[in-house]
This record gives structure tokens, sequence and C-alpha cells, in this order.
């Protein structure tokens, strides 16, 4: 395989997540549509033909993984639907599946927690009631 510039790349680098930026600035050229469908079945492509060429899983993608537990988390489900088909399910449309996928991976990339009640805690501002002097 080779970028741009004609150099091989190495195929055990990170390039998921660069991979999945090309995908959002561009989802036309790599999908034909914007579609968290179509997105979800060129990810299984890429993975399935990394595994297929027996090439071990690279610290992205190890953490991606975690990406379906992370959203069956955040939308409180329990369920054997993928992570596109939950997205969509709380989306208005493809595209907007699409868009939503995005942000939500930045989310779980920044280490966001997945229930949004501990996102509220964690911004939350203490107050504290000034004590009073006895008399």
């Amino acid at each position: 395989m080779t970028n741009g510039n004609h150099r091989p790349i190495d195929t055990r680098s990170e390039y998921l997540y660069d991979l999945l930026e090309r995908i959002r600035q561009r989802p036309g050229m790599y999908l034909g549509s914007v579609s968290v469908t179509r997105l979800s079945a060129f990810l299984g492509g890429y993975m399935c033909s990394r595994t297929e060429s027996q090439l071990p899983d690279t610290p992205q993608e190890e953490e991606f993984s975690g990406f379906q537990d992370w959203i069956q988390a955040r939308y409180k489900i329990t369920s054997a639907h993928g992570w596109e088909q939950i997205i969509l399910f709380h989306s208005s449309d493809e595209k907007d599946a699409f868009h939503r996928f995005f942000q939500l991976l930045d989310e779980f990339r920044n280490g966001e927690p997945a229930d949004i009640s501990q996102i509220w805690k964690k911004d939350k501002v203490t107050e504290t009631i000034p004590q009073t002097a006895q008399s």
C-alpha cells in the first residue's frame, strides 16, 4: 500500500483514526453518500481485510473495539444491534446519524464518560453554604 507520496504505508502503524478523519471530510469519495450504515460497512471491510491479511490490531483498532460498549452505555441499551443501528435509531436519518457518529467518536476518544449523568457531575460547580455563628 502506498500513500500520495508513493511511499509504502506501514500497515502496523496508527491509521484507523486518520482514515476516519478523511472519511469525515469527504464521505462521498469513500462511501458514495453520507450514511452511517455505509460507514459501518466500510469499517467492517477494513477490519476484515486486516484480519484476512493476518495483520495484528493497532492500538487505535483495539481502542475502537470498545466503541460498541461505550455506545451501549451511552444510550443505556443492551442489544445485539451494532453501534451504527443504535446511533441511527437515535437520529433523524442516515446523514444525521453519520454526523452524530463523529460527534460521539470524538467524545469517546477524548475519554468522556458514556453515562451522560457523569458528564454533568464532572462539570457541576459545587457551592457551599456559609456557616453562621452560633449565639
